[in-house]
Parts: C-alpha cells; structure tokens; sequence
C-alpha cells in the first residue's frame, strides 16, 4: 500500500500528480538522447539519467504550465529540455570537481573519461536547444538561452571565488544563482510562459524558482557537514575537501579568531588537509552559530519562494510546491 497524501513527501506527490505527463517526458528524453553514430552517447547519458533522480526540474515546468491551465503539449518538450541541460552540467561539473560518486552511483567520467563526460554533456546541451526551437516561443528560447549562459558564468564565478578567503556572501550568492537557481526560475517561468499566463503570474513563478533554488543549494551546502551520504547523494565532507567556500564557511570566516583564520588558510588556501581536519572544521562552524545562521537564511529563501505563489490561481500543484518549499528546508532540521 502506497502512502498517504498526510505522510508522502511533496515531490512524490508531484511525481504522482504529473506521472501522465512525466512518462511523455522520459520516452521523449530516451528518444532523444539516442546517437545512431555513437553509442557512447546514449551509455553515458542512460548512466545519469537513469540514475534515479528525482527529476525536480522537469516536474516544477510542468507544474506551472499545468497551473496556469495549459492544455498543449510544448510543456513535455520544455521539462525534457530543463532536463538535458540540467544533465549536462553534472556531466560537466563531476569533470571539473573530480567526483567520483553523483546520486549514490560512480561518475560517468570515473566509469568512462573526463573527454566523454565533456563531449556528452555538450551533445545534451545541443538537444536542449533543439528542443526549445520546437516550441517556435522566441520568449522560451530567451529564457533558456540566458538560463544556460548563466549557469556557465556561475560555475566560472565559483572557480574564481573558490580558495579566496575573501570570497563574501554576496559573491556566493552571485555563484548560486548561476549554478543552481537559474534553471530553476528558468523551469519555473517557461511553463508560465507557454501557458499564456499573465506577467504577474509569469513573474511570481520565477520568483518562486529562484528562492527555491537558492534555498535548495544553502541546505546541500549544509548537509556537506552533517548530512549522510544517502541523504545527498555524494560524501559527506566532498565540498570540504575540494575546498569550497560554501555559506556556512564563509560565515565561519568572517567570524574567525587569528587561529582560526590559520586553520582556513591552510586548509582552504592552501589545501594541507589532515587528519581530523573537517571534524574540526565542524567544530569552528558551530562555534560561531554558523551553521544555524545559514539554515535560518534557507528558510528565508523558502519562505519567500511560498510568498510568491500568493500570485498563481488556486491549484493542488500550488499546494504542492508550497510543501517542496518547506520540504526542502526541513532535510536540515
């Protein structure tokens, strides 16, 4: 027996709510990552995408296409673009972060290649953009076009950042829109937009998109300390030891004592990690409420994302988002 709306988390009710539409998704997602010319392509993409994701991206599209009332069918095509795009850039960024393990399984460029990873991701990148050409919205394609361009500039903003003790909040928040909530707003808004929706409401939902995404990255920033590997899908400690100056450390940072500040140039700066280092980099965040703090930041950004669906019609899937906004923030509690 299946669980009840009471106690089934918010993206598994999406997932219910949208199976129909979900399953065009996935056959359209299959069909498309297809390469009659290189077989590689498909065995690489089929490793990530069938991994067991939960497909957030592609469902929060269709979310607000059907909100909005949507009766067509560009919304499967947008939620298979949302997703190639999102694909790419974990191909890509397990490339540049040298991970070995992405949602519990071995990285594709650890079972095959750093070239593979990078070629597929590109040839993902290039189906996005043909489909988002389907829909013949030039409004569409601005939004997804600006959405990936974005997202590059902020994986080059955080390698800029990344080690610089200088790093501030307001430049990890720049990094964060960039890596993470900008396809999410994008999601979020090109459902509206092919739905016809009123630019109230189209702008409600990127507001929402982006609150939520920025909500989002801050707790997997938090798990890093505290999470399991379960939990977020990678090793606990991963951000630690590629040196990332994630909120809770930059926090700790502006906060440190002289020895502090030694214990950070040292293993962030300059990279000697030892032994019960990351313990004791837990310690110092705690210390200085450091975690709580960025925690209480989450929560502002998801209760701002629940502030803007006060815009949209009253709808199930409003109701659902509005608990994936709490949901995201109560991994962390």
């Amino acid at each position: 027996m299946g669980l009840d709306e009471t106690t089934q988390k918010p993206h598994d009710r999406l997932s219910s709510y949208l199976a129909g539409d979900m399953e065009r998704v996935n056959g359209l997602i299959r069909t498309r990552m297809a390469s009659e010319h290189a077989p590689r392509i498909p065995e690489v993409t089929a490793h990530l995408v069938e991994a067991g994701g939960k497909r957030l991206r592609p469902m929060l599209t269709l979310a607000a296409a059907r909100m909005c009332g949507y009766g067509g069918d560009h919304h499967i095509r947008l939620a298979a673009t949302v997703e190639f795009i999102h694909t790419a850039t974990l191909l890509h960024d397990d490339v540049v972060d040298a991970s070995a393990q992405r949602r519990g399984r071995p990285t594709a460029n650890l079972l095959w290649d750093n070239k593979s990873s990078v070629l597929v991701g590109d040839y993902l990148f290039s189906r996005s953009f043909q489909l988002m050409v389907e829909t013949g919205s030039l409004r569409v394609l601005d939004i997804l076009s600006n959405a990936s361009a974005t997202i590059a500039e902020g994986e080059v903003l955080q390698l800029s950042a990344a080690q610089d003790l200088r790093t501030d909040e307001a430049t990890y928040l720049k990094v964060v829109r960039g890596k993470t909530a900008a396809l999410f707003s994008a999601a979020t808004e090109v459902g509206g937009v092919i739905a016809g929706a009123a630019e109230d409401q189209v702008r409600a939902l990127f507001t929402y998109g982006d609150a939520l995404g920025i909500a989002f990255q801050i707790v997997d920033d938090l798990l890093d300390y505290g999470g399991s590997s379960a939990t977020i899908g990678k090793n606990t400690g991963d951000d630690f030891r590629e040196r990332k100056l994630t909120l809770p450390v930059i926090k700790a940072v502006a906060a440190a004592s002289p020895e502090e500040m030694a214990f950070w140039r040292r293993v962030i700066e300059k990279g000697d990690q030892r032994d019960g280092d990351l313990d004791h980099a837990m310690q110092i965040l705690n210390h200085h409420g450091s975690m709580t703090a960025a925690r209480d930041e989450a929560i502002g950004w998801a209760v701002k994302a629940k502030s803007a669906l006060s815009f949209l019609p009253a709808h199930e899937l409003r109701d659902m988002l509005a608990d994936l906004a709490d949901f995201v923030v109560t991994r962390i509690r």
